[in-house]
């Protein structure tokens, strides 16, 4: 038994939520499906011990409203078009269930961009969005030693967040310039809103040294992390701590998209002006179309949701998008990734985490599939989450072809295309 839908929104962060809401708004029947326990993704994960922004709850309490349902712990294992309709495979709580409708939107978000450098693999060693992550659902980092090093805005509510829960922020390192990063600032007049909340951030690790130009080389440690070194291209100083943050921006979730055919432009999947991909009856909407922050997806996430739902948008929400879409590039230029990054691995430094490949292993004159022939570089568990995005930067090796699971699944789910359990409540707050 396949339960009915007009519309299916893949992904629960704030493009899935825009969208959901839009299309539902509309009158048409819409379901949500997202691998969080509840909507927000990562960007709105709700804290232990704090609720949610206001403007978190404003989009959740407008996606209630809108009628919208929702699936909660849901991971989408494949998605196919069967004549007019899509068919969609998830996998709820290890029951797998089958959802078809006319109009798919992807909301899929982004991942964090590793880059490997010695030591980057020890305990303790996590990225910058995974500690928030972390602190957030309650992990402790009260004492602790952190550095964080990276790039890219997230560095400030990281530390700010860290610092706030009682750990020791010794140094948060921005590899962009520093003329870069002032070029940004000074053009945030435009979003005083924008401005104000940067500088509140800032004053949150007041006490700590924001470096720009400076970013890690190496972390040491024998069963855990030590110490890491931090270098500025002139020199280098070593830090002892007990955390190190490390991560250089994010990169857009593209598997699904490519699973469905859907072109891509610059590791991005490429949209017309009404946010439809290549493929008709697929919409796409924040960050897998290129990182933008919340602001922009959530105006693609309208868009693509009034598109789904057959209606157009309004030029005031397509003029807000353009606005967005501008600011965008200019912390793209920003927060571009210097060359040295690409230099910081030897021939020791495992590459491949999954399955323990070496950058001494890999041959630059290979493919991609080469590469996973020779060495099983990306055929882990992550399927290349983690380590193909660095080997594109360090190799130019392109994204292999999406296959089907999208995300790990029982035997049984993908075996079975399953008869649900149960329909959808007809009321939002679902299963």
């Amino acid at each position: 038994m396949t339960e009915q839908f007009d519309v299916v929104v893949i992904g629960g962060g704030p493009a899935g939520i825009a969208a959901s809401s839009a299309a539902a708004e509309g009158g048409a029947r819409v379901v949500m499906v997202d691998e969080g326990v509840g909507p927000g993704g990562q960007i709105w994960r709700p804290a232990v011990a704090s609720p949610s922004t206001r403007s978190a709850r404003a989009w959740i309490g407008r996606l209630e409203a809108s009628g919208a349902g929702v699936l909660r712990s849901t991971s989408v294992v494949d998605v196919q078009r069967v004549g007019a309709q899509f068919l969609v495979l998830a996998e709820s709580r290890g029951v797998g269930r089958e959802l078809a409708a006319g109009s798919i939107v992807l909301a899929t978000g982004a991942r964090e961009r590793f880059l490997p450098f010695p030591g980057w693999t020890l305990p303790n060693v996590v990225g910058v969005g995974g500690a928030q992550a972390l602190a957030k659902s309650g992990v402790s980092f009260r004492g602790k030693r952190v550095v964080i090093a990276g790039s890219g805005p997230l560095l400030l509510p990281v530390a700010a967040s860290l610092s706030r829960r009682g750990a020791k922020v010794l140094l948060v390192a921005e590899q962009a310039s520093g003329p870069s990063v002032a070029r940004f600032a000074a053009g945030l007049w435009r979003r005083p809103l924008t401005l104000v909340q940067a500088a509140t951030l800032r004053a949150g690790f007041a006490t700590t040294r924001y470096a720009t130009g400076t970013w890690v080389a190496a972390a040491r440690g024998d069963t855990a992390l030590r110490e890491v070194t931090v270098s500025d291209g002139r020199s280098a100083r070593t830090i002892e701590c007990d955390v190190l943050c490390a991560a250089f921006g994010l990169v857009p979730n593209t598997e699904l998209a490519r699973l469905l055919g859907c072109a891509t432009e610059n590791g991005a999947v490429a949209v017309d002006d009404r946010q439809s991909t290549t493929v008709a009856g697929v919409c796409c909407c924040g960050e897998p179309t290129g990182i933008g922050g919340v602001d922009l997806s959530l105006a693609e996430g309208e868009i693509a949701g009034h598109t789904a739902a057959g209606r157009p948008a309004s030029a005031t929400l397509i003029a807000r998008r353009e606005r967005h879409r501008s600011e965008a590039r200019r912390l793209e230029r920003a927060f571009a990734l210097r060359p040295e990054l690409f230099a910081l691995a030897d021939a020791d430094t495992i590459v491949c985490r999954c399955e323990d490949v070496r950058w001494g292993a890999l041959d630059r004159q290979w493919s991609v599939r080469q590469a996973k022939l020779y060495t099983r570089a990306g055929m882990g568990p992550c399927q290349g989450r983690v380590c193909g995005a660095a080997l594109e930067c360090l190799m130019g090796w392109p994204a292999d072809s999406a296959r089907v699971p999208s995300q790990p699944a029982r035997c049984r789910t993908l075996m079975d295309r399953p008869t649900p359990q149960a329909q959808l409540p007809s009321e939002h707050g679902v299963t």
